[in-house]
This record gives C-alpha cells, structure tokens and sequence, in this order.
C-alpha cells in the first residue's frame, strides 16, 4: 500500500508565503520614494512619470515638459506622415485618457495624490500648446515652453482653484489643460498685436 508522506512544515511555510512587494510600502502616512525600480513595476508609473523623465532630481516637472518638446520634435521630423495635426490631437486626447489611469494609480502608490515625479500632464499639456502653435520656429517654441512652464508653475486663477477643488488622476491631468489654455491664450495676443 502506497502511502503519502505529509509535506514537510518547511516546504508548507514557502508555499503559504505571500510574495515579496516589488518595493517597500510606505510608512504610514508617508509618502514613498520614487525611484526608477518603483517606475518599472507597473506600467501606469512608467507613463505617469514620463518614461523617466519625471525622475529628475531637479525641477521634474521641466525635465517632463522638456521630454515632451524632444518627443515631438523627434516624432514630427522622423515620421511627418504619420505624426500629423490631427494624429497629434487623437494621441493627445488618448494620453489624457490614459494619463486620468495612470497618474490616479501612481500618485496611490506613492502615497502622493499629485506628485511631482508625475510628469505625464504636463507632457500631454505640452503636446498640446506645440500642435496649436506649430509651424512655428525654434524661438517660437522655446517662448511657448516658457510660457508653459510659467503658467503650470504659478496657476494663476481658475487653475489654482481646480489644483485644489479636483483630485485623483483628472485633477492631475486638468491643471496642466488649462496651463496649455493660458498658453494658447498668450500666444493669440501675442500674434494679434505684435
């Protein structure tokens, strides 16, 4: 007769242990350090932090709208055919879409509802003002990326007021929209009386 042998208590403990975290929680109430090992566990942190850009020690937010510049630029010079005006905007309301996913998912993760090393909105912002200001030389654009920055940094009203009133992924997603609006706003005055 053939019996079983009863698998050994240490073999049991292994197999009932839950999984390691890929990265350390938070402490409770903190917030959780973003690093690169963190950005890679999760495809929403990799979009949310800009590929990587949004891990900039200094200043994430311009590394993120620095990103979006060379992106588009790179894109639009490689492949004009397919990176039209139009096929812009489809990938700008997609990546808004996405960003609302993914900033919600990362800034939880953090502990850090709008994080700084979120950077996606401002590139999706970003891509927005260069689309609608495009063609446009060099000096053009580098104007709209100071312009950009000034008011995604600032928020001015109503931006400010959304900043604080909306929360989550839209709320990280939305100010920067309306920073681009501003943009869009400065540079139509600029055009019309100068």
């Amino acid at each position: 007769m053939n019996q079983e042998t009863p698998p050994s208590p240490a073999a049991s403990a292994t197999s009932d242990a839950p999984a390691a975290p890929a990265f350390p929680p938070p402490r409770a109430g903190g917030k959780r350090k973003p690093t690169a090992h963190f950005m890679l566990a999760h495809p929403a942190h990799w979009i949310a932090q800009g590929f990587g850009s949004g891990l900039s020690p200094i200043m994430p937010g311009t590394a993120g709208t620095l990103f979006a510049w060379l992106s588009f630029a790179v894109l639009s010079a490689r492949w004009p055919h397919i990176f039209t005006a139009a096929n812009w905007l489809a990938i700008i309301v997609a990546g808004f879409v996405v960003g609302i996913w993914a900033c919600h998912r990362t800034g939880r993760a953090l502990n850090s509802p709008d994080d700084g090393s979120m950077v996606w909105d401002e590139i999706i912002a970003f891509w927005l003002v260069l689309v609608l200001v495009t063609p446009a030389d060099l000096k053009t654009q580098f104007a709209a990326f100071v312009v950009f920055r000034f008011f995604d940094m600032v928020k001015p009203p109503p931006i400010a007021w959304f900043d604080r009133r909306f929360k989550g992924g839209f709320g990280v997603m939305w100010d920067d929209i309306l920073a681009a609006f501003y943009t869009l706003l400065a540079f139509a005055f600029w055009r019309a009386y100068f």
